[in-house]
């Protein structure tokens, strides 16, 4: 894969986020007109920054390290990556109305124990780490790949996860 269908491909993930970003504020309005409310609003910001930056990181250190294609790690990527998008739409089909980037409790709502969420509590920050790993590595860009999986272990998850494990107390299952 040369550096120019890499640079393709981190720009459709990240239209793919803008997406997501957008489904997002409509679930929130959703959301914030039958009584939810939002917890963790801290982390958020410093989450876009981090996501941002894993974008903007793969396609500088390929073009400015000169970062090879290697045709085994980058095609094993790929459709690590290719799995990581199914996946997350399936979390986000399975969540409806009451997925969002934010952390949004809605009162009266159920915990949603269907879908992924059958077998994980957070399927959808298993396919952010493997995501992390798989779109640096679709063209070997390594030190992208192991910066952003320190950050978002270290900055989000051990934050996020308690945030949203709070939110989720409030809500029975269902």
């Amino acid at each position: 894969m040369s550096a120019a269908l890499y640079v393709v491909l981190v720009v459709l993930v990240g239209v793919e986020r803008l997406v997501e970003l957008a489904i997002s504020r409509r679930n929130l309005a959703w959301a914030l007109r039958r009584g939810g409310f939002e917890t963790g609003r801290g982390h958020f910001p410093v989450m876009v920054a981090l996501h941002t930056g894993l974008l903007l990181a793969c396609v500088v250190e390929v073009l400015v390290a000169d970062r090879p294609f290697v045709p085994l790690l980058g095609w094993t990527a790929l459709v690590l990556l290719v799995l990581t998008e199914a996946t997350r739409g399936w979390v986000v089909a399975t969540l409806g109305r009451q997925w969002n980037t934010r952390v949004v409790v809605v009162p009266g709502m159920r915990r949603v124990v269907r879908g992924p969420y059958r077998w994980l509590r957070h399927p959808n920050y298993v396919v952010v780490a493997v995501e992390g790993v798989a779109l640096p590595l679709v063209h070997t860009a390594w030190v992208t790949a192991l910066v952003f999986t320190v950050l978002n272990a270290a900055l989000l998850l051990l934050v996020r996860i308690p945030a949203e494990e709070r939110a989720l107390a409030r809500l029975r299952a269902g």
